[in-house]
Formats: structure tokens, sequence, C-alpha cells
């Protein structure tokens, strides 16, 4: 699968030391030595177990002492869902005043034409048309269509062309639009959901912990914000391992809480720790918990596999 039709995810920023801030703030909740104390006499096997005790134990409020900035690259189906996570801030890229995705697939089409490039809305109503009309192949549109637009897994298995064109329609629609004087807020409402926007976040370990990982990496949230979710667990892990790893879908945080001592989300994949509660939150029973996390590894895996393989592929050409 061409890797620009897929959503993309990179951490920017966390504070530093995090998990030593954590850790020691959940100490002082207890202790009545000084916090300044607290944190410089801290040792990592400390942090590794209160980090472990709050996870465990739930005591969520000493994971609010910390950020986590991230960029996403995503359709606007996918950024709908994100902002409903409250516990978070963010910074959009206007469609009111920027047409960047969208210019991409512009530039890109004049590459695949063999055409200049001209600043000209009636221009690239053009353009559009003759990239129709040129009855491309599907990995030839694809390549064009993944600038400005997210892909759906099922739609590239399908190999669906029409919808590829169709994408292709509603932006000539656009620009045409925008030729006759139409304002840039009111032509958007011609633009597909799955249109590429760019959301800057923040959140802290808190909602990351207990809300927005477990509630999206799970195997029956929806294939792009699941991928986000996974890509973003796998930088987080290496950043701040001791407060990641052992989160993952809901039913892992289910089970690690229910646990003495939490598993790592790694050994659950590898079949080292098993499922002890009932069911889960989305009522599957402990017999098929195990295969239901693997399901959604194994399908942002695949995704992930694909866009090495279009890349590898891309760089022999």
């Amino acid at each position: 699968m061409n890797a620009k039709g897929l959503p993309r995810v990179r951490l920017i920023y966390t504070i530093p030391e995090a998990e030593k801030i954590i850790a020691s703030a959940a100490k002082a909740t207890l202790s009545p030595r000084e916090f300044a104390e607290i944190v410089n006499t801290t040792s990592e096997e400390f942090v590794e177990k209160w980090i472990r005790e709050l996870i465990v134990r739930g005591h969520g409020s000493p994971l609010e002492h910390s950020i986590y900035v991230f960029e996403v690259v995503c359709s606007r189906v996918c950024s709908h869902q994100l902002v409903r996570h409250r516990h978070a801030s963010y910074s959009q890229l206007s469609q009111r005043y920027s047409d960047k995705y969208l210019k991409g697939l512009i530039w890109r089409t004049c590459e695949v034409l063999g055409v200049e490039y001209k600043e000209s809305y009636d221009y690239y109503v053009e353009l559009l048309n003759k990239l129709v009309e040129s009855q491309p192949t599907f990995d030839e549109l694809i390549d064009v269509v993944g600038e400005a637009f997210i892909i759906p897994p099922v739609i590239v298995e399908n190999r669906s062309l029409e919808f590829l064109k169709s994408l292709i329609s509603s932006t000539a629609m656009y620009y045409e639009a925008l030729a006759g004087g139409t304002p840039y807020e009111d032509a958007r409402y011609l633009l597909p959901q799955a249109v590429k926007t760019r959301i800057v976040v923040s959140m802290n370990a808190r909602e990351l912990v207990e809300v927005f990982l477990p509630l999206r990496m799970c195997a029956r949230a929806q294939w792009e914000i699941r991928m986000i979710a996974w890509s973003l667990w796998q930088q987080l892990v290496k950043v701040n391992p001791n407060i990641f790893k052992y989160i993952g879908p809901r039913c892992v945080l289910a089970e690690n809480r229910a646990r003495v001592d939490p598993c790592e989300l790694e050994k659950f994949l590898e079949g080292e720790c098993t499922f002890s509660i009932p069911r889960c939150f989305e009522m599957v029973p402990k017999d098929q918990m195990r295969n239901c996390v693997l399901k959604a590894y194994k399908s942002f895996h695949l995704l992930k596999d694909n866009i090495q393989e279009s890349n590898s592929t891309r760089g022999e050409a």
C-alpha cells in the first residue's frame, strides 16, 4: 500500500525526566519530605516500582505531571474522533486558510502529466480532468490521490479505481468553486472527509494511559485511529518504558489492574502472560482476548509492512 495514503503520527516533545517527576509526585502524597528532595534522591528502581504501583492501583493523578506533544496527519474522519478526547489540547491546520495537501496533489499531477505548474484554479481543474482522461491505472492514481487523501485499506484491497476517481472529481469541484469566487470556507464543503489534515496534540500520561491508548488500540477501534494509537505507543514506550510498557488495549489495562504484578503488553502478545478477567469491556471472553489483541497488533503491522514494501519498491525504481 502506498504510504502517502495512510495516517502518520510523530512524537515531538515530552518533559525531561517525566518518569522521575511522576514517581516522585506519587511518593510526595505519602512522604513528609520536600518534593525537591524526593526528586533528587530518586533511583531508577524507585521510579519503576512507584510507576508500576500507580498502574496497578489506578492512582492516576500523578500521571498528570507530564506532557506529550505529537503531530498527527490523518483524515477528517479520524480527526473528528481524536478531538473527542477532551483532556488534551489541539491545534489543527485550518481549511479556511490552507490547501496544503490538495496543492501537493496538484504538484504531483503536474509531474505525472509532465507539464509545468501554474498558479491558477482554472488550470488545476484542467489538470485534474486531464489526469482522469489519461486513464491511469489504480497504482498510478493512488500515488497522486495519496498526496491529499487517506485511503482505507479495503479500497486498496479491492483496487477500487472509481473511489479514487471520485476523490479527484471532488478536488476538481473544489477548485472550480474557488475559481468562481467561492471563499475557501465555503468551497471546503465539497471536500470528502478523507481529505488530509494536520493536528498537533498535547496529552498528559493519564489521558494516554487510561483513555486514549486503551480505547484506540483496541481491535474494535476504527482502523485509522487504531493505527495512530499503536504507532504512538511504539514511540512512547521507547521514551518512557516504565509508564507505557504495561499499556495496551482496554483488556490489557483491566487485566493489569486485577493483577498483583502487572504484565507488559509484549508478554501478552507473546503468550507469556494470560488473561484472568472473565471478559473485557467489549464483552470478549477471556479465552478470546489474546487473539483479539493480536488481531489489532497484526493489522497495524500489516499496514506498516506494506508501507515499507511500497517505499522499497519505489526506491528500487
